[in-house]
């Protein structure tokens, strides 16, 4: 009897975990369940009980926990997975700028432009107040500045003020009517420091062509027309929609303290620096925000500890609202690598101009920001381009660990060039590498804009994934929305193929999907500080879920880059299905 009892004990308690456990609100079976927990292998069924995972398991083990109240799925063999994790995004900027005039990076022969604009004018799409403005606008326009000029400063557009907003949210264009109404005129250029008059594009009279880089564009950027209320509420409810579309159920959104008008390169934010703020919690107080945001406040980049007070003070106005989570900060290291705006502080100068970009951080200094952030419990976000910036940035985090041990997950953001030293060191500091590996291919700007003005060794670092990777990198999937598609299985499958309309950029550095599929889940997660609740599917963390159109552990490649969602859940609830009734998972 003594070995009979403790048997007859353990099948009690069985009996009361499967009682307790048989209220399952949602139950989806017979799929390819991707369970973004590391060498697990794919489950078959899942169960959702007050929007958090029950159960993940077989089919039978799932089916018993259903009653008569449950839904029921039947995925018919499909791919259910955690919803995608963007680790650096501007989704309501990203979404503002679809919502008129986008040339989406296209570049057009300065005649079709001129008709383009003509057309998306009268249409109602490129105006704002009495400004035509188009974004999206491809760095590869800023070397035709003089045929642009020779187009939008005469004729119809004498009076006409016309900007175009840079891809890459660090450059732009504007013509002579618009530069009159900022006040950026060849006495300004000519009074300028060196390093403020790079900013602006001029001649040898210093008179301004119209291209504009930092905080250059940033003396247009902010004297453009402000967006009404209704319509940024707008686009902040499109971004959101867009985001649940791609599979997207989480981001960092990497300046959501900066207005639409803001100077990002020299803000020195306020505690009445909102930015975004609002607009999220109005989504979450109409229960229309069916995604995690993690806010980062923009700060600058040569910021004393005591500053960091103020940006305390505006996560305390925002605390308790739902889904809306502060992890810490955003900071600037550096500019963009193309040429001509090679703001980007690199090891090696550029072969053109000899310098070596624009540091923005306070090498001497920046550790004891670091040290004051962490205090805080909160994270540094850095964007970081070139070779020179990421090492700074790193040196900085090595200050913080000499004096506080315990990692905090830091991340690093762009990473386009990255020196061989420094690839060992991710893992040695516990630095999250955010990567938009939608970038890593060849084309105008890795070809035309970058390759001409290194040299063949930092080339070859561009986006190095893979070289990251081996050194035991955390790798974190990134959008950055509105420079690139907020769709990250366009990302995924360019991870892997490197290709593009010139060839492939560095096949050495391509990585492969299965490690993308955790760069887009618990990676991601881990950087957004959300990893216990979102990113894997395990028992108690929330059923955030996306059902996919296709095998993407399968197919090709090509067939990888257009996958779509057909199912979105958020906290078992679902928040987006595909159009077409017929490919949807099938309820019974």
């Amino acid at each position: 009897m003594k070995r009979f009892i403790p048997s007859l004990l353990g099948a009690a308690l069985a009996c009361a975990s499967l009682e307790s456990m048989a209220a399952a609100d949602l139950i989806l079976t017979n799929g390819q369940v991707f369970t973004g927990t590391q060498g697990q292998a794919l489950a078959k069924a899942v169960a959702v009980e007050n929007g958090k995972i029950l159960k993940v398991g077989s089919d039978a083990e799932i089916l018993a926990l259903a009653d008569a109240s449950t839904q029921r799925i039947d995925l018919a063999g499909k791919v259910l997975m955690p919803g995608m994790i963007d680790t650096h995004s501007h989704p309501i900027m990203g979404a503002m700028a679809s919502m008129g005039a986008n040339l989406y990076d296209e570049v057009k022969p300065l005649p079709e432009l001129e008709q383009w604009i003509i057309a998306q004018d009268q249409a109602g799409q490129a105006r704002h107040a009495d400004v035509i403005i188009i974004a999206g606008a491809s760095s590869a326009y800023w070397e035709q500045s003089a045929g642009l000029g020779k187009i939008f400063n005469q004729g119809r557009w004498a009076d006409q003020p016309v900007v175009l907003n840079g891809i890459d949210g660090h450059t732009g264009w504007a013509n002579n009517a618009m530069l009159k109404r900022v006040k950026i005129d060849a006495a300004l250029v000519k009074s300028l420091s060196e390093k403020e008059r790079g900013y602006i594009g001029h001649g040898a009279d210093f008179t301004p062509n119209g291209y504009l880089a930092e905080n250059g564009w940033d003396r247009v950027r902010s004297q453009l027309p402000e967006p009404s209320e209704e319509l940024m509420l707008n686009a902040a409810r499109e971004a959101v929609r867009v985001n649940n579309q791609v599979g997207v159920t989480a981001w960092m959104d990497a300046a959501a303290n900066a207005g639409n008008g803001d100077s990002l390169f020299e803000l020195r934010p306020s505690e009445n620096d909102v930015g975004v703020l609002p607009l999220y919690r109005k989504l979450a107080e109409d229960g229309e925000l069916s995604a995690h945001v993690a806010a980062l406040l923009i700060t600058h980049p040569k910021s004393q500890p005591a500053d960091l007070e103020v940006l305390a003070k505006v996560m305390k106005k925002f605390a308790g609202v739902p889904n809306l989570s502060f992890p810490g900060i955003k900071i600037f290291a550096d500019g963009v690598m193309e040429f001509p705006g090679q703001t980007a502080a690199v090891i090696d100068p550029f072969k053109n101009s000899l310098k070596r970009g624009e540091l923005l951080i306070d090498p001497a200094n920046f550790g004891k920001l670091v040290v004051a952030a962490e205090q805080r419990g909160w994270i540094m976000h850095m964007h970081a381009v070139g070779d020179r910036a990421v090492r700074e940035a790193l040196n900085g985090f090595e200050y913080a660990r000499k004096l506080r041990p315990t990692p905090v997950p830091h991340s690093i953001s762009h990473l386009q060039l990255v020196n061989p030293k420094e690839f060992p060191r991710f893992q040695q500091l516990g630095v999250i590498a955010s990567m938009q590996l939608l970038w890593a291919t060849a084309e105008t700007y890795t070809e035309d804009l970058v390759k001409p003005y290194v040299s063949a060794m930092t080339y070859s670092h561009q986006y190095p994934a893979q070289s990251l990777h081996k050194a035991g990198a955390i790798i974190a999937g990134a959008s950055d929305w509105p420079v690139s598609s907020p769709n990250p299985w366009n990302a995924i499958a360019q991870a892997s193929t490197r290709k593009g309309p010139m060839g492939v950029l560095n096949a050495k550095e391509s990585i492969d999907r299965e490690s993308m599929l955790y760069a887009y889940t618990i990676n991601a997660a881990k950087a957004l500080r959300l990893d216990d609740q979102i990113g894997s599917l395990a028992p108690g963390k929330q059923a955030d879920l996306i059902v996919l159109d296709r095998d993407v552990f399968k197919v090709s490649d090509a067939e990888l880059f257009d996958t779509q969602v057909l199912q979105t859940f958020f906290a078992g609830e679902s928040v987006y299905t595909a159009p077409n009734p017929a490919e949807v998972a099938v309820a019974q």
